[in-house]
C-alpha cells in the first residue's frame, strides 16, 4: 500500500500546528491507565495524558458509530446534524472537519474506519485509506485494508478467527500479527508521517476499528491479561430485567447475564485489543518525534462511544449508561497547558467540541463558524473560568422496540427518560459512578427528580410538544431516527 502522497499547498505560518486525531471504535473511558485503571496497560496514551489534559466527563451524545461520527465531523449536536440514532451519515454538511481544515491550507488525510456513506465519500479529505471491517454498504466496495490483505495473503481469510462483528466471544487472532487491521492502520499512519514532505501543515485522522468486536488481539496481547485481575461487570438492582436468564441468546446479543467467566474472557480480549492499539499509537508518536514535530502538533485521542461489556447485563452500545456513553478525551497541545483550579476538566465535553478545538488551535477563522460545541482549549487555558454545562444524550430505537431514550448530565448527576414508556432513571455519578442506585425510584429524591425532569424539558422544547410539555419530557409513540435538520 503506497504512502498517502501530499498535494503541494501554500506555505503556512510556523505557529500553525499540525493536527493528529487518534480515535478508536467502541473504546470505554475507563480503559486508560492514566484514568485510574490499574489493570489496563496503555503506556502511550498515558504519555499523551501526562503532557496534556484528560477530560474525565467526556461523552458521545448518540453512542453508536454513525451518529457519533456525524457529531465529530460537524461540531453539532444530534438534533442539528440530524442523526438521533444509528443510520447513515449524510453525504454533505455545511460543516465538515476535513473540508474546513483543507480550506485553511492543511493537507488532510484519513486512515482507518470512517463509516460514512457512500463509503468512499471524502468529506473534504485529500485522501483516505479505509478499513471498514467487513462492511459493504456501497456496491462493489472493497476497503483498502482488504485489498492490501488479498495482495499480502491471497490464500488466507481475513475473518479466519471466526468471531462476528458484534459478538461477545473473544480469542487470539488466528493469523500472523502483521495482517491484523490494527497493525495495518498503525503501519499506514507511520508511512504517512515518514513520507510527508510538503510545506503546508497536515491534519491526520487515524481511526482504529478495534477494540470494537471481534475481541481478537494477537496472542501476545491475549496472554498479557491471562493472569491479570480484571474489573468485573457492575450490576445495579434495577438491571435484572436485562438478564434474560434461561434464554438462548445469539452470539451478537445486546443483553443477558452470560456469567462472570464470559465477562472476564470478553474483557481479556477487549483489554488486549486496547493495548495493541496503544502500541500502534506509540509507533505513531515515535514517528512524530523523529520528524521533530512533537512540539508542533496538537494531539487528540478519543472514541465514537464505549462498550457495555456485561455491565448491567448489557452488551455493545447505544445506551445512556457510562460504559456506553462516556468516552476517553485526551488532549495534548503543542505547548503544555495546565488546567486551572475548578476549570475545564470537570466540565462535561463531547465529540462536538473537537472541531471547534481544531479551528481555535489554527488561530485563523476565515469565516464565522456555527458550532454547538466549544473549544476544549478555552476550558483549560490560563485564567479560564469554571463552566457549568448540561450535556444532552440520546438514542433512537436500535435493538428492541421501546429502547428510545433521551438523557442529560452535568457530570455530577445523570437523568434518563425512556421515551416510549416514560420510565425515569436518575444517578449520582460522584457517589455512584457505576450507576447502581436509581434515585428516581426513591421518595427522598423527588425534588431532585423534578429539577432534572425540567432540565430535560428545556432541552427538548425546541422540538415541539411531541417531545416535551408542561415542564416534563413526554411519552412518545413513534421512534424518530432523523431530525428535520438531517441533510436530504
Amino acid at each position: 500500500m503506497p504512502i498517502i502522497a501530499a498535494q503541494r499547498g501554500p506555505r503556512m505560518e510556523n505557529q500553525r500546528p499540525n493536527i493528529l486525531l487518534l480515535m478508536a471504535d467502541q473504546f470505554r473511558a475507563d480503559c486508560v491507565g492514566a484514568s485510574g485503571n490499574r489493570a489496563i496497560r496503555t503506556p502511550n496514551l498515558d504519555h499523551i495524558a501526562r503532557g496534556g489534559v484528560i477530560f474525565p466527563r467526556a461523552y458521545s451524545s448518540t453512542p453508536s458509530c454513525t451518529p457519533a461520527r456525524a457529531g465529530l465531523l460537524t461540531g453539532w449536536a444530534p438534533w442539528r446534524h440530524g442523526m438521533l440514532g444509528y443510520g447513515r451519515v449524510a453525504e454533505r454538511y455545511a460543516n465538515e472537519m476535513p473540508r474546513m481544515l483543507r480550506q485553511m491550507g492543511y493537507y488532510t488525510a484519513g486512515i482507518g474506519k470512517m463509516h460514512w456513506h457512500p463509503q468512499r465519500n471524502l468529506h473534504g479529505f485529500h485522501r483516505t485509506l479505509l478499513d471498514e471491517s467487513g462492511r459493504v454498504e456501497t456496491p462493489g466496495f472493497v476497503s483498502d485494508y482488504r485489498q492490501w490483505f488479498r495482495a499480502q495473503a491471497p490464500d488466507l481469510d481475513p475473518d479466519a478467527t471466526g468471531i462476528g462483528w458484534n459478538d461477545y466471544a473473544a480469542k487470539p487472532y488466528a493469523l500472523p500479527e502483521q495482517l491484523h487491521p490494527t497493525r495495518w492502520t498503525g503501519d499506514r499512519a507511520v508511512e504517512f508521517l515518514t513520507g510527508y514532505s510538503e510545506p503546508s501543515p497536515w491534519f491526520l485522522k487515524v481511526s482504529f476499528a478495534r477494540p470494537h468486536s471481534p475481541y481478537d488481539p494477537p496472542e501476545r496481547f491475549w496472554c498479557m491479561y491471562e493472569d491479570v485481575e480484571l474489573p468485573g461487570a457492575v450490576v445495579g438492582r434495577w438491571s435484572e430485567r436485562f438478564a434474560h436468564r434461561g434464554e438462548t441468546l445469539p452470539s451478537s446479543t445486546w443483553w443477558g447475564d452470560l456469567g462472570k467467566e464470559q465477562v472476564r474472557r470478553s474483557r481479556q480480549g477487549y483489554y488486549g485489543s486496547v493495548s495493541f492499539i496503544d502500541e500502534q499509537i506509540g509507533r505513531i508518536l515515535e514517528s512524530l518525534e523523529r520528524r521533530g514535530e512533537a512540539q508542533r502538533t496538537l494531539v487528540v485521542f478519543t472514541a465514537d462511544h464505549g462498550d457495555m461489556l456485561g455491565d448491567h447485563h448489557l452488551w455493545r452500545k447505544t445506551y445512556a449508561y457510562e460504559a456506553s456513553a462516556r468516552i476517553p478525551m485526551i488532549v495534548r497541545w503543542p505547548e503544555r497547558i495546565e488546567p486551572q483550579h475548578g476549570g475545564g476538566p470537570a466540565t462535561p465535553v463531547e465529540l462536538r467540541d473537537i472541531l471547534p478545538t481544531f479551528v481555535d488551535a489554527t488561530g485563523t477563522k476565515p469565516r464565522p463558524y456555527e458550532f454547538d460545541g466549544i473549544s476544549l482549549l478555552s476550558l483549560v487555558k490560563p485564567g479560564a473560568s469554571p463552566v457549568h454545562r448540561l450535556m444532552d444524550l440520546e438514542h433512537a430505537r436500535c435493538y428492541w422496540p421501546g429502547s428510545d431514550w433521551t438523557a442529560i448530565t452535568d457530570g455530577h448527576c445523570k437523568y434518563i427518560h425512556w421515551s416510549m414508556t416514560g420510565e425515569e432513571q436518575l444517578f449520582d455519578l460522584e457517589r455512584d459512578p457505576g450507576e447502581l442506585r436509581n434515585l428516581a425510584s426513591e421518595a427522598g429524591s423527588a425534588a431532585l427528580l423534578r429539577v432534572w425532569r425540567h432540565h430535560m424539558a428545556e432541552h427538548l422544547a425546541e422540538r415541539g410538544d411531541e417531545w416535551a410539555k408542561d415542564g416534563a419530557p413526554r411519552v412518545r409513540s413513534k421512534s424518530v431516527l432523523y431530525s428535520p435538520h438531517y441533510p436530504g
